[in-house]
């Protein structure tokens, strides 16, 4: 697989996570690697969603600047 999670930016760990996806979809791929991925593919979801948290953190606060 592709970079260290931890260094990749939402872009990439958004494709990587819909490749992750249409591998595990397509169901031709053993257990174990089914399992690699799926373990893989919950990492690279945790990731993007730390970053869209962190907008919409930084959305709430521009909100309430605006107020």
């Amino acid at each position: 697989m592709s970079k260290e999670i931890a260094k990749l930016s939402y872009e990439e760990a958004r494709d990587e996570l819909q490749s992750v996806v249409s591998q595990l979809e397509q169901q031709n791929v053993s257990l174990e690697a089914s399992m690699a991925l799926w373990e893989r593919g919950e990492a690279l979801a945790s990731h993007c969603e730390s970053f869209l948290a962190g907008a919409r953190k930084k959305l709430d606060g521009a909100a309430k600047e605006e107020n």
